[in-house]
C-alpha cells in the first residue's frame, strides 16, 4: 500500500498504453515535417533558421519515438533521451526564432548546462528517488521557458506587416505555457482514503497532454512553413522594389511611394518637397576609374545621403546616376537645407575605390508638391531646377519656382 504522503502526480502517466495511436501519430507527423523541412533548406539554405527548426522537429521525432520503444531500453537511457530531448526541440525552436529575426544567438554554453541539470536531476528521481511526477515536471519547465521565449522573440514588427509571425507566437506561447502549468492538471486530481488517484481521470488528462502536443505540432509546423513563405515574399518584394546595387528604391517603386505621399499631404494640408539629384561628371568618373569605381561611387553616395535624411524620408535611384528623394512634414526651407548639406558633405567626402580617391560633387533640384501634382509632374519640375543646377557650374542647389502647396 503506498504511504498517503505520496503525492497523486507521482504516479506513472500511462501514454504508451492508453494513447498508443497519438503517439504513433506524432511521430509520423514529425517525420513528415522534419523530412519536408530538410528539402527545403536543402534547396534554400539562405532562409534564416529553417535549418535549426528542422533540427527542432527532428528532436520532436527523436522524443515520439522514444515514447513508442522506450520499453525496449533500460529506464535510464529511455529517461535521459526523453528529457534531452524534449529540451533541444525547444531549444532549437528558440534558436530558430533568433535567427529568423536577425538576431544573434546565445551562447550555447547555458542550454547545455541547463539540459545536463535536467537529465541528471531526472536521473536521480528515476534512481535514487523515484517519482515520475517530478521528472514530467522538470521537462515542461526547461521545453516551457524556451517556447514563451520563443514566441517572445517572433513578437515583432507588427501585426499587419507580418502576421505570420504573430500567428505562429501565438501557437508556441500558448503551447509553452500549457507545458509550464500541465503538471498542476494532474494536481487536480482526486484521490481515495489511502492516497491513491483516480486512475481514470489521469488516463483522461493524460490522453489529453498527448493530443495537446500533437495538435501544437501540426500547428507549429504550419507556422514554420508560414515564416518560410513570409520571408520568400519578403525577398521577392525586395527584389521587385529596391534597387540591387544601392538598396534604395527603384524607380517603379519609388513613383508609388511618391503618389501615395502626394495623397496623404494633400489630405493633411502639408507640404511636401522633392529632391532630384544628379551625380556630377559620372561618366568621365566610369571611363577613368571603371564600371566598379562607379558603383563604389554610388554606393557612398547613398550612404552619404542616408546620414542626411529622416527614417519617414523616402529614397530612390531612378536610373543610371539620378536619384530622387521626397521628404514628408518637410517645407521648402527646410528641404532647402538639406540639400545643402547633403552638398557639402558630398563635396567634403571623397570616395575611396580600392587605393585611389575620386572626388565628387552633386546636383539637386528642389521642387514643392501643389494640390492636384502628380509624381511625373513634381518630378519634372524639380529635373528642371536640377538641370539648371547643371547650368550654373555643377555643385548647386536650385529651387524650382512653385507656389508653396495650400
Amino acid at each position: 500500500m503506498p504511504p498517503k504522503s505520496l503525492p497523486a502526480f507521482s504516479l506513472r502517466p500511462r501514454f504508451s498504453v492508453h494513447s498508443p495511436t497519438l503517439i504513433v501519430l506524432a511521430a509520423i507527423l514529425a517525420a513528415l515535417v522534419t523530412t519536408v523541412l530538410y528539402a527545403v533548406w536543402f534547396f534554400n539554405k539562405n532562409i534564416p533558421g529553417l535549418r535549426l527548426w528542422t533540427f527542432s522537429f527532428l528532436s520532436a521525432s527523436v522524443f515520439c519515438t522514444n515514447l513508442l520503444v522506450r520499453d525496449l531500453f533500460p529506464e535510464l537511457v529511455s529517461v535521459a533521451l526523453t528529457q534531452s530531448s524534449i529540451a533541444l526541440a525547444a531549444y532549437f525552436c528558440f534558436l530558430g526564432s533568433r535567427a529568423y529575426m536577425g538576431r544573434t544567438l546565445p551562447s550555447h554554453a547555458y542550454a547545455v548546462a541547463a539540459i545536463a541539470a535536467l537529465v541528471g536531476v531526472s536521473i536521480y528521481f528515476t534512481v535514487e528517488l523515484p517519482h515520475l511526477g517530478a521528472r514530467f515536471a522538470l521537462s515542461g519547465l526547461v521545453s516551457g521557458v524556451y517556447f514563451v521565449l520563443t514566441a517572445v522573440t517572433l513578437a515583432r514588427g507588427g501585426f499587419r506587416n507580418v502576421p505570420a509571425r504573430y500567428l505562429f507566437s501565438g501557437l508556441v506561447g500558448f503551447h509553452g505555457i500549457f507545458v509550464l502549468l500541465r503538471p498542476l492538471l494532474f494536481r487536480l486530481t482526486t484521490v481515495d482514503s489511502v492516497g491513491v488517484p483516480d486512475a481514470r481521470l489521469i488516463d483522461l488528462l493524460s490522453q489529453y497532454v498527448v493530443l495537446e502536443s500533437t495538435i501544437a505540432l501540426v500547428m507549429m509546423a504550419f507556422g514554420t512553413v508560414m515564416l518560410t513563405n513570409e520571408y520568400i515574399t519578403t525577398e521577392l518584394r525586395h527584389l521587385a522594389e529596391v534597387d540591387p546595387l544601392t538598396s534604395v528604391f527603384n524607380r517603379r517603386a519609388f513613383l508609388t511611394l511618391l503618389e501615395k505621399a502626394i495623397s496623404q499631404a494633400e489630405r493633411m494640408r502639408q507640404s511636401l518637397p522633392v529632391l532630384v539629384l544628379d551625380l556630377d561628371h559620372f561618366k568621365k568618373i566610369n571611363d577613368t576609374w571603371g564600371h566598379s569605381g562607379g558603383d563604389d561611387v554610388l554606393r557612398q553616395f547613398v550612404a552619404l545621403a542616408n546620414r542626411c535624411l529622416r527614417k519617414e524620408d523616402v529614397m530612390g535611384r531612378l536610373g543610371g546616376e539620378e536619384f530622387a528623394i521626397f521628404l514628408p512634414n518637410a517645407d521648402g526651407p527646410g528641404a532647402q537645407a538639406v540639400a545643402e548639406r547633403l552638398r557639402t558633405l558630398v563635396q567634403a567626402q571623397p570616395v575611396q575605390s580600392g587605393p585611389q580617391s575620386i572626388a565628387l560633387t552633386v546636383s539637386i533640384g528642389v521642387a514643392l508638391c501643389v494640390r492636384g501634382d502628380s509624381a511625373d509632374a513634381v518630378l519634372k519640375r524639380a529635373d528642371t531646377a536640377m538641370y539648371l543646377a547643371k547650368q550654373k557650374g555643377r555643385n548647386r542647389v536650385e529651387v524650382a519656382e512653385t507656389p508653396l502647396f495650400v
